[in-house]
Parts: structure tokens; sequence; C-alpha cells
């Protein structure tokens, strides 16, 4: 499949990785293979990859307390120069790679002072959607598999980030500004979220407002909302039972689940997103409160609103 772009427009097209500090590598090992992610040690640290694909999505290492410490977002080849200019010339300065970390393209820090990386990579976002439902009933027939014979496709992709900050205002002009994001939706300060400019799911990154920055949930992709649910009775299973869901949202309209990580943050299943294709204007609005959240699904879980990096 030929990859998706716009040549109007220049931006980043992808997450390539996430690096996150966590208290305990032995619970991060236990709490991600629970939720289908398969798990590399690898060195003094933990890499996170899907199953079918080599890419590493995470790569975690053990310090005194959770925290999200950086994020690498993919670009074109050919749009890398022009590209790091821009970033350049909208007055950000440049930093030293983090501890280890790659030095290839070019590295900064947003208004919160997440350390972020742009750098050509393969775009891991999808060029389109094939959404899957689960098998339809017929007449005559029972659709849905014994309980011990059903077999969930496990996460197969990362599909967005989602972060608290004390201004998405400030996240929200950064980020379109400074990155080539584009607004997909929001809720007035309290929730903004943006797509990729080649060809993305509604979004690549979201925002929520809170009492300052943390990490707030990594979603990853599933194929349908069956799997939602056969992933919510896998974590179950394993002991984690905190979570919100089986729900739809409204915007976005993927289904989800959520279950809470051994610190404070949060994993989704998501199935069937929205997607804009890279020639979809979107018009991104800003929705009342009550349209920002959820079309339904379980009371909304309280611990969702803690700040697990306060």
């Amino acid at each position: 499949m030929n990859t998706s772009r716009r040549h109007d427009r220049l931006g980043v097209h992808s997450i390539g990785e996430f690096h996150m500090t966590v208290p305990s590598l032995t619970q991060a090992e236990k709490f991600y293979r629970a939720f289908g992610l398969r798990v590399e040690r690898d060195g003094s640290g933990l890499t996170l990859r899907t199953h079918g694909s080599g890419h590493a999505w995470g790569r975690l290492c053990e310090g005194t307390r959770k925290k999200l410490d950086s994020v690498s977002f993919h670009c074109f080849e050919d749009d890398a120069t022009a590209l790091y200019s821009h970033i350049l010339s909208c007055g950000v300065e440049r930093i030293s790679p983090p501890t280890a970390g790659d030095a290839t393209g070019i590295w900064f820090r947003d208004p919160d002072g997440l350390a972020l990386q742009v750098k050509p990579g393969p775009k891991t976002t999808i060029d389109c959607s094939r959404h899957r439902y689960p098998e339809l009933p017929q007449d005559g027939k029972r659709c849905a598999p014994y309980s011990g014979q059903a077999k969930p496709t496990l996460p197969q992709r990362l599909s967005h980030i989602a972060r608290m900050t004390a201004s998405v205002s400030a996240q929200l002009d950064f980020y379109t500004g400074v990155l080539g994001l584009r607004l997909s939706d929001r809720s007035g300060d309290e929730v903004a979220f943006l797509h990729a400019p080649h060809g993305s799911d509604h979004h690549l990154v979201a925002f929520m407002h809170s009492d300052g920055p943390a990490l707030h949930h990594l979603s990853w992709d599933v194929p349908t909302v069956e799997d939602v649910g056969l992933g919510m009775k896998r974590m179950h299973e394993a002991g984690y039972t905190t979570g919100w869901g089986v729900g739809r949202h409204v915007l976005g309209s993927n289904y989800f689940y959520y279950a809470q990580d051994p610190w404070g943050s949060w994993c989704e299943f998501s199935a069937t997103m929205d997607y804009i294709p890279a020639d979809v204007e979107w018009q991104g609005l800003d929705h009342p409160a009550d349209n920002s959240v959820y079309l339904w699904g379980p009371p909304i879980e309280p611990l969702l609103f803690v700040n697990s990096e306060a």
C-alpha cells in the first residue's frame, strides 16, 4: 500500500516510541504481558512491542517514581530538513538527547518540559482504516464462541498517547504550530485531540486539563469491540480489576476499556476509532463538555482524573 501524505503540509506523521521510568520493571513486565504486549528484557530495561511486529513502541527503565520521559515522532525523510528548520524558527531550543538517547534528528522540549525527538522514520499510523466487527447474528446459528475457545486479537499497534497538562491551549498551540499536527476536536480548555496531517486515527495525541503534566494513558488498537471486552476479561483474570469500560467515546467514536497500571496511569484497549484520511479537510470543533467524554458505558471511574505524577 502506498503511504498516504500531504505535500502541502509540513508535519510529523507518526509516533515512533516513548520512554518511561517506572518504580518496578518486574511489575511492568507482569502488567504489560497481561495486557497482551510482547515484553523483552533489554539490558537494564524493558522494550515493549506488539505481537507480529518488530517495532519498539516503548522503552522502560527503573527509577524512584513513574514518569513519562520522552516521546519520539517520525517524519518523512524528504521533509526532515525543512521540518527541522521550521521547528527551530518557532523559537524552540535544541537539547542534547536524554541519557543514552538516540542522537538522530533533533531534540527539544514541549511547554510541559517533556523531551521530544523528531526524526525520519517509518509511518506507524495506518494509511486507511478497515474496521472489523464481531460476527453478526444469523438465524439458526450461535455466533458467540465458547468462553474457553475465545481468542481475542492482541494489541496491534500504539494508537495514541494521552497526557495531562496544566494548559491544554498551550499544548494545542505548540503541537499544531511546531509539529504540524491538526486539531480534531476539543472541549474548551478541558481536552483536545490532535491528528497527523498525512492520514491518521482521530487522535495521535490528546491533552486533558489537570494540575500538572503526567501520562494519562497509552492507547493500543484492537480490531473489534469484542476484542476490547475480551481484553477487559483477560486483565481481570490477571488481577488488574481497576478500570473503566467497556464503553464508547463520542469524540473519536472508538470503543474502549481502560486498565489501570500499577502506578496510577492507564492502558486502553481501543477499537474502530474514526479515521481521518490525508485528503480530508477535517473541521476541528469545540464541543460542550457532555459530548466530550463518552456515548455510553459505566459511570466514569473517579481515578481517571487523578494525576499519577503529581
